[in-house]
């Protein structure tokens, strides 16, 4: 590994010590975050959320070494991808009950890191075990790859209701309980926008 810059340094300090308190805040009381419990894994079991995630999944892999850019490849663009199926829908409503003062702010902190360990540390962290320094890329990764994770957070939260219409599952009072089956066709027409969404992000940071 090559010497870094003190800068870079100082930053993989800060967000390595950031994301082991939010790993040992949960691990001290998991049953305080919805993500480790089974009802969660039933939250994104419901067969459009998987059918979405891989096929999102299989296009950011695959184009990944196909880009030009030199930090994506078939790995980084999995794991980061597997990474934002399992913490974005919890994240965006967490950040959401936040700024309804109905989040405990241990709940934020853990959602702020997840969210960008996610997003853009995991992915620093790969390509400086790999090529042996900080990636030159890290900043504009943080805007475009949050721009993907939270739009599948929120399109991951989609839910349909007879009567109501459209909803997102984190403004009901059991969330993240697993809804029933809704109408597939009702939620691809509102999934769709938050597609063009993540594709638009995709072209705007893979494309030369």
């Amino acid at each position: 590994m090559t010497n870094l810059e003190p800068l870079f340094l100082a930053y993989i300090a800060l967000w390595g010590l950031a994301s082991l308190v939010a790993l040992a805040i949960v691990l001290r009381q998991p049953s305080d975050f919805a993500f480790t419990h089974p009802e969660y894994r039933r939250f994104l079991g419901v067969p459009w959320k998987l059918a979405t995630f891989l096929l999102a999944a299989a296009t950011i892999t695959l184009i990944a070494p196909y880009t030009g850019d030199s930090t994506w490849d078939w790995f980084d663009g999995l794991f980061m991808s597997l990474l934002a199926f399992a913490g974005a829908p919890w994240v965006v409503g967490v950040l959401w009950l936040s700024a309804r003062r109905k989040a405990p702010a241990k709940q934020l902190y853990v959602a702020l890191c997840l969210w960008l360990f996610s997003a853009s540390w995991s992915y620093d962290l790969y390509i400086l075990l790999r090529d042996g320094h900080y990636p030159l890329t890290w900043l504009p990764n943080i805007f475009a790859s949050s721009v993907l994770y939270l739009s599948g957070g929120l399109m991951w939260n989609l839910d349909w209701h007879s009567g109501r219409g459209l909803t997102l599952s984190f403004l009901e009072p059991d969330w993240p309980a697993a809804a029933p089956a809704r109408d597939f066709g009702k939620l691809f027409w509102l999934a769709l926008p938050f597609m063009i969404i993540c594709a638009t992000a995709l072209l705007w940071f893979f494309l030369p």
